[in-house]
């Protein structure tokens, strides 16, 4: 079953949505999506290598423009959803605390999240609720977003047919090892 999803991916490279459906995994994936968009970039590299700038290039676009909505939903959902339960709890005055503590590093998280494995939207939300200023937000996300996406379109059209090589060969080991990432960037999230 993985053999056949992973060769189904390769073949959307070649199909007309191979585009759309990459800008939709990215820009989902930055605010509610589980799932990175590499799980989808890396293949279309692969099987289009010429095409490696041009694929990096709609991730970022499209990771930070997810990125944007995800902020929107941190700051719109937080006064009416998260303002009342901190309220409740008598936990306003901690949350203004760690407010004032993640503004003032915000900008470390948007570059190691957009970077890592760590979920992006977790600090995408953050930083919409914070308030940590849009602006600040957008332009480390498109640094960290766009060195992401372009390193892995370097190292993959330059090593790409040893790197596809080794994916075929190892294609369980490469997954599990890439589920592996993303259950400790998901348990990294709960002890945030």
């Amino acid at each position: 079953m993985l053999r056949r999803l992973y060769d189904w991916t390769l073949s959307l490279a070649q199909s007309r949505w191979a585009l759309a459906a990459l800008a939709i995994v990215a820009f989902v994936e930055s605010s509610i999506f589980p799932i990175p968009p590499d799980i989808l970039l890396i293949p279309l590299i692969l099987a289009a290598p010429t095409r490696a700038f041009m694929l990096a290039a709609v991730c970022t676009v499209s990771s930070v423009l997810g990125g944007a909505f995800g902020y929107y939903i941190g700051a719109e959902l937080f006064n009416s959803l998260g303002q009342p339960i901190l309220d409740f709890y008598h936990k306003a005055e901690a949350f203004e605390s760690f407010k004032t503590r993640f503004n003032e590093q915000g900008h470390w998280a948007v570059l190691f999240a957009g970077i890592t494995p760590f979920p992006y939207k977790v600090i995408t939300i953050t930083s919409g609720a914070t308030g940590l200023p849009f602006w600040t937000f957008m332009f480390w996300s498109v640094i960290a977003r766009g060195l992401r996406f372009f390193v892995v379109a370097t190292l993959l059209w330059h090593f790409g047919a040893p790197i596809r090589d080794f994916i075929e060969r190892r294609l369980s080991l490469v997954f599990t090892v890439f589920v592996v990432v993303l259950v400790i960037g998901f348990w990294a999230v709960k002890y945030f």
